[in-house]
C-alpha cells in the first residue's frame, strides 16, 4: 500500500512539474494582480513569465564550494603586457584550478598608483586573494593561499573561467618584476 501511495505521490509530482511550462501575470480590471498558467479574459495587461536555469554569468554552473569561496574570497590578477613569462604561469596556475578570477592590466600611471596602494609596490603578477595580496609569482606559496580559500586544487570537470582579452595600453607603466 505505502509503494502505491508512493508510485502516485511521485507521479503526480512529475505531472505537476511537466504542466508547470508557462506562467503568466496580468491585472484585473481593479488593478489586482494575478499569476497563474492562463491569463483570465478579462485581463488588462498580461505578460508572460519566461524562467531560466542559468544565470546571464554563468555562476550557476560552478559548483557551490567554488561560488562560495569567489564570495568569501575573490581573487584579482594585476599584470602588464610586458610580464612575460612569469605572468603567464600565473595566469595558467589560477586555470588550471578552475579559480573564477579577475584580471587586472597595469597599463596607466593611475593602474599603477592603484596597484602600489593595494600592496605597496608595483612587482607584477600580483594576485589578491579576499584580503590578502602576494606580490611575485610563487607557485607554492599562491596554492597555500588558495587552498586556505577554499578553492579546488584542481578544476572540476568542465569549469575553466574565461579569461577576458587583454586590453590594449594606452601609455605603458614600468612596473618592477618580482620573481
Amino acid at each position: 500500500m505505502k509503494t502505491k501511495l508512493l508510485t502516485v505521490g511521485l507521479l503526480f509530482i512529475a505531472l505537476n512539474v511537466a504542466h508547470a511550462g508557462s506562467l503568466y501575470r496580468w491585472k484585473d480590471k481593479d488593478g489586482k494582480v494575478h499569476y497563474g498558467d492562463k491569463p483570465a479574459e478579462d485581463a488588462v495587461a498580461a505578460e508572460q513569465k519566461k524562467f531560466t536555469t542559468q544565470s546571464a554569468t554563468g555562476e550557476d554552473e560552478m559548483p557551490y564550494g567554488i561560488r562560495k569561496a569567489k564570495q568569501d574570497f575573490p581573487v584579482t590578477l594585476y599584470v602588464t603586457t610586458s610580464c612575460g613569462d612569469v605572468c603567464v604561469q600565473a595566469r595558467a596556475l589560477l586555470n588550471k584550478r578552475g579559480i573564477p578570477f579577475v584580471e587586472k592590466n597595469v597599463v596607466t600611471t593611475a593602474d599603477a598608483d592603484a596597484l602600489k596602494a593595494k600592496s605597496g609596490g608595483n612587482g607584477v603578477p600580483t594576485i589578491t586573494v579576499g584580503r590578502t595580496v602576494l606580490v611575485g609569482f610563487e607557485a607554492t606559496q599562491w596554492n597555500g593561499e588558495l587552498d586556505i580559500a577554499g578553492y579546488p586544487k584542481v578544476a572540476p570537470y568542465g569549469v575553466r573561467p574565461v579569461v577576458p582579452p587583454t586590453p590594449k595600453p594606452q601609455q605603458e607603466v614600468q612596473p618592477e618584476a618580482e620573481q
